[in-house]
């Protein structure tokens, strides 16, 4: 600024001193603090600190609170009673509980209006029936019971499993004291077949739906390593199947000491898979053993003698030993001699009397042939059975007798009932055991049978397991080619829905 502007005239060869703008300007107000601590610089400005700080203190206005007086519009309770009677009562006004009074723009119904038509699922129930499932659906039960025969020429009503899922569309009805009609139903009705329904002209038209199902089984096989069951788990099969395999098996080895880890199962189930992706896996059908690449063990289920049991590939069947119990008492009395309740002297007790409740059953030992049947001396109601190789029983104090002459009779079969005729104190059953026509101690005998398949049934029994074991191990579980089907599915929502929009129905 001095530079700028001439302050005043100097002589030429005098200087001039500095004038007060330019000593003004020299002065340092704000020093640096941190330079040159103690001297006159550094207190000048501490000197200044100190002024600013206190001016500002000083003149320091302070803050007070501003008071603002006068109550709310409205009240909590004013402003939800207002805001139930806002423009949108359902969104904010509904949580106040208060029922608004209608306008004038409001018209009453005299009745409130339908829906032209209801979709819903219903499932069949365990014991439940198919016209029962309709009623509950809100079908009428003559229109109901007509489905059900309907449905029944297509498939047995009883074929229909529990858990099945039934799609419904029930229309519009002519009155309100009348139910709905059904206007379409599908359903699977079994593994293999589709079920749908729609009305065309006033009457249900039904459509059967075959779908393809491969019924190839299914062979698992695996190495048995560290556990049988968590390596045929990680194999695929199922837990049943394992279950079912283990039983089988142990019957002939001992699992837990005769099985080693490099052995490998063999396991084949009855298997069923569908085109639209569905499988169920059924009972076991194979079970098998293999050892260095040979097969140790080959059990497969036969009907021998109208009874379903296990053999192994040589023809013979599982081993069936110990004497069936013949009642489920308890033995009261057992074979030597004793007193005699009725005749008062000691003679011997040729059997064992088994206590129980007037009417138990009474079941065979084992297998057998009757011989005697009917009231028989001292024993009352009788029954004896030949059993083959000089064995027979005998069965007294019977109340009924459930077999004839002549009949054979398996193990565990039912033969008569327990009561207290002939000889006897009270309800029981005398059992007897012959050996060649003498009575021995019941306790003393062991029954074992085992059945042997020979000849052409030999020959087909063991063609099925060459059959089992040609199947490729997890062949069943390829998918297979899905059947085209022309047209939309009758009776499905969509196709119902789509149809009503176009005026089909």
């Amino acid at each position: 600024m001095s530079q700028a502007i001439s302050l005043g005239r100097a002589d030429g060869n005098a200087e001039a001193g500095p004038s007060w703008r330019e000593w003004l300007a020299q002065i340092d107000l704000v020093p640096d603090l941190g330079d040159h601590i103690g001297s006159a610089i550094w207190w000048r400005g501490l000197a200044t600190l100190t002024l600013l700080c206190g001016a500002a203190i000083a003149t320091f206005p302070g803050i007070q609170p501003i008071a603002v007086g006068g109550a709310p519009a409205l009240d909590t309770a004013d402003f939800n009673e207002a805001r139930g009677q806002m423009i949108v009562p359902q969104a904010l006004g509904g949580d106040t509980g208060r029922h608004m009074a209608a306008t004038d723009a409001v018209r009453p119904l005299t009745q409130t209006p339908e829906r032209p038509q209801i979709e819903l699922t219903a499932t069949l129930g365990s014991g439940d029936s198919f016209a029962r499932l309709l009623e509950r659906s809100g079908v009428g039960s003559s229109e109901a019971q007509a489905l059900a025969n309907q449905v029944s020429g297509a498939v047995p009503l009883a074929d229909i499993a529990a858990g099945t899922r039934i799609d419904l569309i029930l229309g519009r009805r002519a009155a309100r004291t009348m139910p709905r009609p059904v206007e379409a139903l599908a359903m699977r009705a079994r593994f293999d077949l589709r079920i749908e329904m729609e009305r065309e002209g006033g009457r249900l038209v039904m459509r059967r739906i075959p779908i393809a199902v491969d019924t190839t089984p299914l062979r698992i096989r695996g190495r048995v390593g560290d556990s049988l069951y968590r390596s045929a788990r990680a194999a695929g099969a199922p837990p049943e199947a394992i279950q079912s395999y283990l039983r089988v098996i142990g019957k002939q080895i001992s699992i837990g000491r005769d099985m080693r880890a490099n052995d490998e199962f063999d396991i084949v189930v009855d298997y069923r898979r569908a085109e639209t992706g569905e499988s169920e896996t059924g009972k076991l059908l194979y079970a098998g053993l293999i050892r260095g690449g040979q097969p140790k063990l080959s059990m497969l289920e036969w009907q021998k003698d109208g009874r379903s049991q296990w053999f192994e590939a040589s023809g013979v069947g599982e081993q069936r030993g110990g004497m069936a119990r013949p009642s489920n008492g308890r033995v009261t009395s057992t074979f030597g001699m004793r007193r005699h309740p009725i005749l008062g002297y000691r003679r011997m007790h040729s059997g064992m009397d088994f206590g129980g409740g007037y009417g138990s059953p009474i079941y065979a030992v084992t297998d057998g042939v009757v011989t005697i049947a009917g009231r028989h001396g001292g024993f009352g109601n009788y029954v004896k059975l030949a059993h083959g190789g000089g064995l027979g029983t005998g069965y007294g104090h019977m109340s009924r007798i459930a077999v004839r002459p002549g009949q054979r009779v398996t193990r565990g079969q039912v033969i008569g009932y327990i009561g207290s005729t002939g000889l006897s104190t009270g309800p029981h059953l005398h059992y007897e055991l012959y050996r060649n026509g003498h009575a021995v101690n019941p306790a003393s005998v062991t029954f074992v049978t085992r059945a042997a398949l020979e000849g052409k049934e030999l020959a087909a029994f063991r063609a099925r397991i060459r059959s089992m074991t040609s199947i490729v191990p997890g062949a069943a579980l390829t998918p297979i080619a899905p059947r085209q089907i022309e047209g939309p599915k009758l009776g499905s929502l969509a196709d119902v829905a789509s149809k009503r929009a176009d005026g089909g129905l």
